[in-house]
């Protein structure tokens, strides 16, 4: 579990596209609390703080704000469509006994001896849903495969999550499983086509025709 942050807010005035553009322009990043049935609120915060955080799995902070401190989820992340600048962010206030539902990342540990043996490790589901305390969010879950042999199968309900939390995916759901690789028939040589006969041309044979035959009607002498 990622430690805990505290971020310092400020009010923030204006709306739009604009607005958030000078608030960047200061190092700031627009941003709006909301959730336990409180009012939404929008604000401003240091943007090198927030994105620092995002890198390092934080999910939970510690919100202050004209003397009062609020633990929030970073519930969504806005980026601009290069995925690079952040642009706002959504936070969720929680309590420290309430249990939410949020996505976690799977994690693969180890080497498949079936990968070795020639097989392909196969993971169709790379993030799970798990419900926890809102303060035990894990950064991962764990996968260890060190013992899959070809044909070897996980399912969700084979995973060993931390404590106090459930996963919330269909336990019959694969993580991973070892195959067979498929291997490419070549494809088939197309054959060669017959020769084929030069074609008669009608011109020339008739000519032949006219050269082999007699001349009629010449003169006696």
């Amino acid at each position: 579990m990622a430690e805990s942050v505290a971020l310092v807010t400020q009010p923030r005035e204006g709306r739009g596209s604009q607005s958030a553009r000078r608030l960047r322009r200061k190092g700031m990043i627009p941003a709006v609390i909301y959730g336990h049935k409180e009012e939404t609120v929008s604000v401003a915060l240091p943007l090198e703080e927030l994105e620092r955080a995002i890198r390092h799995g934080v999910r939970v902070v510690d919100l202050k704000s004209n003397g009062k401190e609020e633990k929030a989820l970073i519930r969504e992340v806005q980026w601009d469509h290069l995925g690079k600048e952040l642009l706002h962010v959504d936070f969720a206030r929680v309590a420290l006994d309430e249990r939410i539902v949020v996505t976690v990342p799977l994690e693969i540990r180890g080497v498949a001896p079936g990968v070795n043996a020639g097989g392909t490790l196969d993971q169709p589901i790379h993030t799970l849903s798990v419900e926890c305390l809102a303060i035990r969010i894990p950064e991962s879950i764990r996968v260890n495969v060190g013992e899959l042999q070809i044909g070897s199968v996980i399912h969700v309900r084979d995973l060993v999550l931390p404590e106090g939390v459930k996963a919330m995916t269909d336990p019959d759901a694969i993580v991973v499983h070892i195959t067979m690789k498929q291997v490419e028939a070549e494809a088939p040589v197309a054959a060669a086509a017959p020769e084929q006969a030069e074609p008669e041309v009608i011109g020339r044979q008739k000519a032949e025709e006219e050269e082999g035959e007699q001349p009629a009607g010449k003169g006696r002498g």
